[in-house]
């Protein structure tokens, strides 16, 4: 199989098995790689009754067919199995250079079965694999878990992806880390592999990823890079990060504020990535193959929040960790971004959580006597610093925020009042202010995320002309959902190479890339088939773990209006927007369920018992 290894690696943690699993061609044709083909196999490994936090709940790392080859931006790999924060699928993706390492180690992905014993740590080397002991690993943090398996293995090039002190003690957003501080970091995949008591994979390997034309791939891949290059976008990641957007989407209202209550805050633009440049920033970082290097190294020198040169926060980070606590103190919020990634906690989540509890305590729902005496104030990095720590550790009132919104909601009768779908905290771009967001976070299959669809780049002005993905105004509604489908069709097949959606080459590029490696030929059209088809297995996956149309919605508070700031009051008519989004899915309207002829259609209908 040419642009694939041709293998899995089968790990049974509970009887010490491994084995090497043939790669399933049909499945590889027909959704490709990433969460796509990984999907494909959990579709056969998880039923309603499957516990998240269980033995039986299955554990897959996936790469693309492109990972690990000279396609530039196209490093990244997934984390995939039901999710325990929200019960549903559950998917993240990670940069740096795990992805491609466990390519040259022999493999396209990792079957994680089982719970082992004791804590273990997986090392994998050119084909080769063993289990070895994590006791000494764990409660460690996933920096020093990482230094520790180099040093013990007499490796400095070992790529490790890990569970911190979150992972291991089941929060239920915990991540997983790699290459020190990239994340793998939603819907809880680090709490899976904290139930397996799997402390880590350590990669090493020397193979090469075999290609159907060599040639016209390097010829393809220089073009790729060029396009890169030569886009804007590119350089102002570059210069100035992911965060270096903080001040436009202020202005346009789509950096939430005050946990989505306020529509301004002047102050929060101290947290942008030039503001970043000129103080702390120390250098940048990119991932395997990557030409942009948007990552960011920062260092504090002096104050409370002395940090040593680590990796500084990225945009969601400076939202969640910032602007959502009413907090403009940039040191501060890149040290709580670096405890989140010390302890292995997706920022998002935790920030957004945390925030909540700051809602309830304001609005008189909880008091001291549940935040074990804290006092939660708008704008205080130390109480916030002390519950990261309290959650990680599940300790006192941690415990109770390491749950996630939705529970903590529920145990506190306030469910309304959290800002999540589906069980997952919502992305930090407001729907009011981008009413796309609005359909891409009620029907993501992992709920509120910004990763199964950017489209609020797209009405900003990054149109795909070639795949008639248009932009419109900022707050229309009718007309939307047909470009918003087409889209997540597109970043579904994008997860499926893996390319970084901060990349953009031409559609044609990106084709003749995938077809140079695999010796499949396929136009425009065939990609959003199979980013459909991957969409709507997604669908049918989670429709067997108990998804109902209801869940297609967004919470209260994005649904009221903001009377200053850039949304200029405007809410989104998400009704009307679903039932423009299920017609052009060929959705059932009533339960929002894939017809049986779009089932056809997409080669699907064994997905709903049929042939």
């Amino acid at each position: 199989m040419n642009g694939y290894m041709g293998k899995l690696l089968v790990v049974d943690l509970t009887s010490g098995e491994i084995e090497d699993e043939p790669l399933n061609e049909g499945y590889a044709r027909r959704f490709i790689g990433g969460s796509g083909l990984a999907c494909r196999y959990i579709y056969e490994m998880v039923e309603a009754d499957t516990d998240p936090l269980g033995p039986e709940n299955q554990l897959l790392f996936m790469a693309g067919p492109l990972t690990g080859t000279r396609a530039p931006s196209c490093g990244r790999y997934v984390v995939c199995a039901r999710s325990p924060l929200t019960g549903l699928w559950g998917e993240a993706n990670s940069g740096g250079f795990f992805g491609p390492e466990m390519r040259f180690a022999g493999y396209d992905g990792l079957v994680i079965k089982g719970r082992s014993p004791e804590p273990v740590y997986l090392h994998i080397e050119d084909g080769r694999a063993e289990l070895r002991s994590a006791s000494h690993l764990w409660g460690k943090s996933t920096y020093e878990t990482q230094a520790l398996i180099r040093e013990e293995l007499g490796d400095e090039e070992v790529r490790v992806a890990c569970i911190g002190p979150a992972g291991e003690n089941l929060v239920r957003f915990a991540s997983v880390m790699n290459d020190h501080g990239c994340a793998a970091g939603r819907t809880g995949m680090g709490a899976v592999m904290g139930s397996k008591r799997l402390k880590a994979v350590a990669l090493r390997g020397h193979q090469r990823v075999p290609l159907d034309d060599e040639e016209r791939f390097k010829a393809l891949a220089s073009e790729a890079l060029d396009a890169i290059r030569e886009d804007i976008t590119t350089d102002i990641l570059r210069e100035t990060g992911t965060a270096g957007s903080l001040g436009l989407y202020m202005a346009l209202g789509n950096s939430p504020i005050r946990y989505f209550t306020q529509g301004s805050f002047p102050e929060g633009e101290n947290l942008g990535g030039s503001v970043m440049a000129e103080t702390i920033l120390t250098g940048n970082y990119a991932c395997y193959g990557c030409p942009i290097g948007c990552g960011r190294r920062v260092e504090i020198k002096e104050g409370k929040y002395r940090l040593p040169e680590t990796k500084g926060p990225e945009y969601e980070t400076v939202c969640s960790l910032g602007t959502l606590l009413l907090m403009d103190d940039l040191p501060a919020v890149a040290y709580l971004g670096y405890l989140c990634d010390l302890y292995g906690m997706d920022t998002i989540s935790t920030g957004s959580t945390i925030a909540f509890a700051h809602y309830l305590f304001e609005r008189g729902i909880i008091g001291p006597e549940e935040t074990d005496g804290l006092e939660l104030r708008w704008g205080d990095p130390d109480t916030v610093a002390k519950l990261i720590e309290m959650i990680a550790h599940r300790q006192g009132f941690g415990d109770v925020l390491a749950e996630g919104s939705r529970l903590v909601g529920r145990r506190f009768k306030a469910e309304e009042l959290a800002v999540q779908v589906k069980g997952l905290e919502v992305a930090m771009h407001d729907p009011r202010a981008m009413s796309a967001m609005a359909l891409v976070y009620a029907t993501s299959p992992i709920g509120g995320s910004h990763n199964q669809s950017d489209m609020y780049l797209v009405d900003l002005g990054k149109a795909i002309e070639e795949l008639d993905i248009l932009s419109t105004d900022r707050f229309e509604i009718k007309g939307k959902a047909p470009i918003v489908a087409r889209h997540q069709d597109w970043r579904s097949f994008c997860n499926t190479l893996i390319l970084c959606y901060f990349a953009s080459p031409p559609v044609q590029t990106i084709l003749g890339l995938l077809s140079s490696a695999t010796g499949w030929e396929m136009g425009p059209k065939d990609v959003l088939t199979i980013g459909e088809r991957i969409w709507n297995l997604k669908r049918m996956l989670n429709i067997r773990l108990g998804l109902k149309r209801e869940d297609d919605r967004l919470p209260k508070l994005l649904l009221t209006p903001l009377e200053e700031g850039g949304t200029e009051s405007h809410v989104p008519d998400l009704e009307a927007m679903l039932r423009e989004y299920y017609q052009a899915r060929g959705w059932d309207p009533e339960t929002g369920e894939p017809t049986q002829e779009k089932l056809r259609e997409l080669g699907l209908r064994w997905a709903a018992g049929g042939e």
